[in-house]
């Protein structure tokens, strides 16, 4: 079982790793993406507004999950923390999120398009589809709630001309996820432009999701 991570520089180096990483593999880009983990003592998150080469480990804010007042003296905390906090909140086996603007995932979202069964790797974020949460305000309250009602019993979905959002039991779980959505999403995309893409059936997406139990979790 997937446990909070420790409070500690190594935690909060990997965070800006993860970060760096993202930016390298051009599914990121700026300071417009965010992480947060879930620790013993909250939730670590990023800070608003901080390239990512310049980040260190004590510029990660760390904030309550249960509405208590946050430690004085911290950076302000990436605008997205609502729906950072509720998506902790309501999904309490995931340890990690991870948001971004990945090129393919975005043009989708401005489309408001979801990602359908056509390809079995949609299997891999818990459904027949990676769906789209409505458009509102970023980092507002109404945000927060579309996005977790779009990731009930998903671990990713598009955000309304917006981006992209996914979740994992760890850092790395969750990090795979958003380079391999942002890969499927440039699949579909393309597909759309060659044709009319097969999609999977029910049943075969259900053989696919009974295979993919554990699929990318990194714990037992």
């Amino acid at each position: 079982m997937s446990r909070p991570y420790c409070d500690d520089t190594a935690t909060r180096q990997s965070i800006i790793d993860a970060c760096l990483a993202m930016q390298a593999a051009g599914v990121n880009q700026g300071v417009s993406g965010n992480i947060s983990l879930r620790t013993t003592e909250g939730m670590l998150i990023t800070p608003s507004g901080v390239e990512y080469e310049k980040m260190r480990p004590d510029m990660l804010v760390l904030m309550p999950l249960d509405g208590s007042q946050m430690r004085p003296g911290q950076m302000k905390p990436s605008s997205e923390w609502q729906f950072h906090r509720d998506i902790l909140l309501a999904k309490r086996s995931e340890m990690a999120v991870v948001h971004a603007h990945p090129t393919f995932c975005t043009a989708l979202a401005m489309n408001h398009q979801p990602i359908p069964a056509c390809h079995y790797m949609v299997a891999a974020f818990g459904g027949d589809d990676v769906p789209v949460a409505d458009y509102a305000l970023f980092g507002s309250q109404e945000l927060s709630r579309l996005v977790v009602q779009a990731l009930h019993h998903r671990s990713a979905c598009l955000m309304a001309n917006h981006g992209a959002v996914v979740t994992g039991d760890s850092l790395q779980t969750a990090l795979w996820r958003m380079m391999e959505l942002e890969t499927l999403a440039k699949g579909y995309v393309t597909s759309l432009t060659i044709g009319s893409p097969k999609l999977l059936g029910a049943d075969q997406m259900s053989e696919v999701k009974q295979a993919f139990a554990d699929y990318g979790r990194t714990s037992l």
